[in-house]
Formats: structure tokens, sequence, C-alpha cells
């Protein structure tokens, strides 16, 4: 049930400042930044940035902050190339393999860049190009229907 409920916290920018909110409001009522961190399931370090960024910017220091992240190892020419790239066949790329994955492009980026992504971030870079996962057909989709009914085990009788 406690885990529910910090997922619920978590849900959205509203419900996480209230939390920070409340935090706050429980040190200002005498509490100690450990004491409160227990109460509210947050390091107690959390508490002492929440209740800093507080002092130094009032109500404003308890929203939500820009979260950058990792900057990309690739420049915006590179990006707008691995999407071209992507829109043809591997093969066309250098390739030999018929179908992108997230392997293939990690590997051709490498190969193109000398830049080294993990198969993770390169899946998340066909989402932001708008792809979705596709599986290769098997073979037997593909198969010569009177071929298949020759080896079939009762077609014989």
């Amino acid at each position: 049930m406690v885990v529910a409920l910090q997922q619920e916290i978590q849900r959205s920018e509203e419900s996480r400042y209230d939390h920070r909110l409340h935090g706050v409001l429980l040190v200002a009522q005498g509490m100690t930044c450990p004491e409160v961190g227990r109460l509210l399931g947050d390091a107690p370090r959390t508490v002492e940035y929440w209740v800093r960024r507080f002092e130094q910017e009032g109500l404003a220091g308890l929203t939500e902050g820009e979260r950058p992240g990792r900057p990309t190892r690739l420049s915006a020419a590179q990006i707008q190339e691995v999407s071209r790239v992507l829109r043809g066949k591997p093969s066309d790329a250098g390739m030999k393999v018929n179908l992108w994955d997230g392997k293939t492009l990690a590997a051709w980026i490498e190969k193109k860049y000398a830049i080294q992504l993990g198969v993770r971030q390169c899946q998340r870079l066909f989402r932001q190009f708008g792809f979705r996962l596709r599986k290769p057909r098997p073979l037997i989709a593909k198969a010569n229907p009177s071929q298949q009914k020759a080896h079939k085990k009762n077609s014989g009788n």
C-alpha cells in the first residue's frame, strides 16, 4: 500500500509539489529532516534540499525544475542523418541485415561516427523518429502452398 501511494505521488507534477510542500511544512513545525524523510519515504538529504530551495526561492523553489538529462552524444546534423538512413534499408547503409533494430543501429553509428550508443538508446531513437517495432515474418508464411501440402502427414491418405 505504501508503494502504491508513493507511485501516486510521483504520478504528476502537482502531487510532487504538494509532497515537497508537506515536507517543508513538517520541518517548519519542528521536525528534523531525517524524521520527515522517514515519515514521507524520502532521503533526509532530499528534504534538506527542499528546505534550502524554499528558504532561497520561496514557494517557487518547490516547483519542478528542468531536468535536462545527459547531453546527447550525437550532433543535430548526425541525428538528422540517422533519421534519413533509418528510412532506407540497412543494406543501403552497408549493414548485412534486412531490418533495422537497436543492435544494428548501434553498430552503424559506431562504424559511421565512432560513437558508442547502447541498444536501448538506439531503440529510443526509433521512437523519437516515429518508428514502431516490426518483427520479420517467418519463412513459413512465404512458403509454397503445394509444397506445404506435400509435406503434411495426412495429405497422402
